[in-house]
């Protein structure tokens, strides 16, 4: 079964908002590559963040990069993340459940036939 394009879209902003929160200094290309998803998605996800004021972007200045960023979680975007998390946990546990009852029929149905 797909997910929906919602379900996506929430997975891919609850996914960015850990990392961020994890690795603040991450590049969107970073993210892309961790995340599986393309540059453009991440992109248009960061964007959408800011906008609704869930993360910022601050400047540092390291030795060896003069022009680096991050991204902090405002508390709004800490908000968001937990009642993301708290979504995700419930789509993960409702998938594991159909999955072993899944597995339960088939392994039934194997043992009702027999071997071969």
């Amino acid at each position: 079964m797909q997910p929906s394009q919602d379900t996506f879209s929430e997975d891919v902003r609850f996914r960015t908002l850990r990392l961020l929160q994890q690795k603040p200094a991450s590049s969107q290309r970073d993210i892309a590559r961790e995340l599986g998803v393309s540059l453009g998605t991440i992109n248009y996800c960061v964007n959408a963040l800011i906008k609704v004021g869930h993360i910022k972007i601050t400047n540092f200045r390291a030795a060896t990069n003069k022009a680096g960023y991050a991204y902090l979680l405002t508390p709004t975007g800490i908000r968001e993340k937990m009642m993301l998390t708290h979504r995700f946990l419930q789509r993960k546990m409702a998938e594991y459940e159909a999955l072993e009852a899944e597995i339960g029929a088939v392994v039934r149905e194997m043992n009702e036939r027999g071997p071969g």
